[in-house]
Order: structure tokens, then C-alpha cells, then sequence
């Protein structure tokens, strides 16, 4: 069984769990779900914007762990602070690390927008992310069929939340061309064994529709990096790794963005 095959099967058994002990009615009582959503969508398309959605993860499931002492909310801050355009959570506990206290850490100490990144497979997790706070979801087009997509989609547009698809070969580009997700986002890492091809945003920029923003994943080190993506289509990076196997993520992310500013 490959690494994603793993993950899924252990996440239909979480959610079944999380369905019993929280039901979807107290959900959407909670505190959080009547906040109105920040755009990320906007954030990154803002003039001047760096565009890069800083990631908070603990580890993953080719690394071990990246970052197991790191503090969620002062590292969003720092984040924040360095001129980011969006925060990424990871919220899977049994693969990632993720600690239950590190999504609602970032929310309450932040104005930007924040991702769940998590491995959605059911409804239940899209009221779960309004619940949350978050203010963006993640679908995976290596999980979901098309249709699962659209119903997903249109679930958390009607919550106000805005969704990233995300795509790793051109069949899943290309079966999902008409999506109405927000942000279509490549990953340069296999999810079924966590390789990264860093040049498979740039081969797939071209197949993406024009009108969508688009967000490369994975696999970005270097301002140089971010600079050819942007040349190539994309508005959006999304980077973990490259700040969170430093000890201090925030001065990771403020260097790298100081350097994308002089090459401008």
C-alpha cells in the first residue's frame, strides 16, 4: 500500500470517530462558524503581494519529524509578520504531528487567511474547517473523483470558505478543467511516495485555465525559484519544509522574502 493509500485509509476511521464524539449539529453552533472568511484568493492577488502561503507542520510522513517543538502561534505570527499572503495548517494528527491546539493557535492570533490542510474525504470535515475558523479548504484531485470535487466545492462556497484544488499529473488537471474551486494549486510531490519533481509545476502551467490563480506546491527553496514560477503562471507558493526544518520558521520565511524583494 502506498504512503496516501495509508494516510486515507486511516483518516475513514478518524473521521468516523470524530462524527460520533462531535456531531455536525454542535458544529455548527460552535463559536467560529458564524465568522465571516478572510480571501486568500484576495491576498494573493493583491498588488505587491509576496504570495506565498507559509506552511506550520510538525513533520511528514517521508521526513519524520521536521519540527516536533515549534509553537503554531508565534510562528504564524512571525509569519504574518514577514509579509506572507496566507498561513497553511496541517490539521492530520496521526502522519504530520499535528497537535489539536495548532490550528486554533494560528486563528486566534491572526488576520490572514488561513488553509486547513488536511486529507478531506468526507462532508464532515468541510463543516468541521467552518467550524474551525478556517477561512480555506484543501481538496485532492488524486482522491476525490471530479463530482465529489464540484459537490465539495459548492458545500463550502455556500460556508463561505474558498477551496484550493490540488493536482499532481495531467489527468487530474485535465479532469478537472471546469472546476469551480477558487485556486487550482500543482504539487511537485508524489503523495503515493512523497518524491519531489520540482520542474512538474512548470510542465503543468500551460494545461491550467488562464483564468484561475494558480499555486505551485512543494519543492520551492529559493526566491530564484519563485521569481521562474511566477514567469511560468503561478501567483501562489505554498512552502513548508524549507522554513519548518529551521529552529526559528519566521526568520526562515522573512529571509526569503527580503531576497524576493531585492530581485525586483
Amino acid at each position: 500500500m502506498n504512503i496516501l493509500a495509508t494516510i486515507i485509509a486511516e483518516k475513514k476511521k478518524e473521521v468516523a470517530i470524530r462524527k460520533t464524539a462531535m456531531p455536525m449539529l454542535l458544529l455548527e453552533h460552535s463559536t467560529l462558524f458564524e465568522r465571516e472568511p478572510i480571501s486568500m484568493k484576495g491576498t494573493i492577488s493583491a498588488a505587491q503581494s509576496t504570495g506565498i502561503i507559509a506552511e506550520f507542520k510538525r513533520k511528514s510522513p517521508s521526513k519524520s519529524w521536521i519540527n516536533q517543538s515549534a509553537e503554531a502561534g508565534a510562528v504564524s505570527l512571525a509569519y504574518a509578520r514577514a509579509g506572507v499572503a496566507g498561513i497553511s495548517v496541517l490539521t492530520d494528527a496521526a502522519f504530520f504531528g499535528a497537535q489539536h491546539t495548532d490550528f486554533e493557535q494560528v486563528r486566534t492570533l491572526n488576520q490572514r487567511p488561513v488553509l486547513r490542510k488536511d486529507f478531506i474525504i468526507d462532508e464532515y470535515q468541510i463543516i468541521e474547517s467552518k467550524a474551525m475558523g478556517a477561512d480555506v479548504i484543501l481538496l485532492l484531485a488524486k482522491v476525490l473523483p471530479p463530482e465529489k470535487i464540484e459537490a465539495y466545492t459548492a458545500l463550502a462556497h455556500r460556508l463561505g470558505l474558498e477551496v484550493l484544488l490540488e493536482m499532481q499529473n495531467e489527468q487530474e488537471v485535465l479532469a478537472n478543467c471546469t472546476t469551480a474551486a477558487d485556486m487550482l494549486g500543482i504539487n511537485n510531490r508524489n503523495l503515493e511516495n512523497f518524491s519531489v519533481d520540482f520542474e512538474n509545476s512548470a510542465r503543468l502551467a500551460a494545461l491550467l485555465p488562464q483564468e484561475k490563480l494558480k499555486i505551485a506546491e512543494s519543492g520551492i527553496e529559493t526566491a530564484q525559484d519563485i521569481r521562474y514560477l511566477r514567469s511560468v503562471g503561478f501567483s501562489g507558493f505554498l512552502i513548508g519544509d524549507r522554513f519548518m526544518r529551521h529552529d526559528d520558521p519566521g526568520l526562515a520565511c522573512t529571509t526569503l522574502i527580503k531576497h524576493l524583494g531585492h530581485e525586483h
